[in-house]
């Protein structure tokens, strides 16, 4: 059964408004120039794309996630730590660590934790302002997320302007054809979700028809609802070079297990 549209639509608006409020919040309890000031902040950027294209790479952007607005609480005492170290080890090319307290129970302390390890880490939030892309290398990320869907075209070319002054790479998300003119210069990465905002369906075949109509330029990510082998598969064979898969994993009972045996049959089957 399909969920009406305005109720969907209405919990994404529901939080990028609350971001917007935690944002000015935040901007009085630490200023840009404190965020300048942390370690983290002149630390070297590591490349997702270049970690895409690398041939021997799984693609595999393994997310770190607690709970979601629609299911609640996936995994809410999950050791940050010890599982994306466990992605890391076992061929992650990027890991997504959610960033947002109040509707996936995530927080930037997470990211710090995940830090330990020495491949790309995409921060996986609402990003609405470009002070968050401050914050966000100030934690230590080296990728941020930009949603079509919460954002003007001339709002991400902005904020990926922003992220690109700082070293940063973004992931421009696309939930529909619409959105496909917020594609700029600066969204070398173009991630598309398989979750349609409408329904909530994942729809693969809708992906596949919306990458054919990204530019040749651009790397390609698929989004959500893959929990398959012959899904990244189809994928690769549609130019695809990333994968964020993060439910799938964090659902199961040993989740480094989880991931282990999922590389293990993605190398076995190409």
């Amino acid at each position: 059964m399909q969920q009406p549209t305005n109720n969907i639509m209405n919990i994404l608006d529901t939080i990028v408004a609350h971001k917007k409020t935690e944002v000015a919040d935040r901007k009085k309890q630490r200023s840009v120039s404190d965020l300048e000031a942390r370690a983290a902040f002149t630390s070297p950027v590591r490349s997702l794309a270049a970690s895409l294209l690398n041939p021997d790479s799984t693609g595999i952007i393994a997310e770190f996630k607690r709970k979601s607005p629609s299911k609640g609480f996936i995994k809410q005492h999950a050791d940050v730590k010890s599982i994306t170290s466990a992605y890391t080890r076992y061929g992650a090319a990027c890991l997504s660590v959610l960033t947002d307290e109040n509707f996936f129970g995530g927080a930037d302390a997470d990211l710090i934790e995940a830090r330990v390890n020495h491949i790309p880490i995409l921060r996986k939030d609402f990003i609405v302002d470009e002070y968050q892309v401050v914050e966000a290398k100030s934690i230590g990320a080296d990728v941020v997320l930009l949603i079509a869907a919460c954002l003007t075209p001339a709002e991400v070319k902005h904020l990926a302007g922003v992220a690109h002054s700082l070293g940063l790479q973004t992931i421009l998300e696309l939930h529909a054809e619409e959105e496909l003119e917020h594609i700029c210069d600066a969204t070398g990465i173009v991630g598309i979700n398989n979750r349609d905002l409408k329904t909530f369906n994942v729809d693969i075949e809708r992906s596949l028809r919306m990458a054919e109509q990204l530019p040749s330029d651009k790397i390609k990510i698929a989004e959500s609802g893959i929990d398959k082998i012959e899904d990244i598969l189809l994928f690769k064979q549609n130019g695809f070079k990333g994968f964020l898969i993060g439910e799938y994993f964090m659902k199961q009972p040993d989740t480094p297990a989880a991931f282990q045996t999922f590389v293990e049959q993605l190398k076995a089957a190409e």
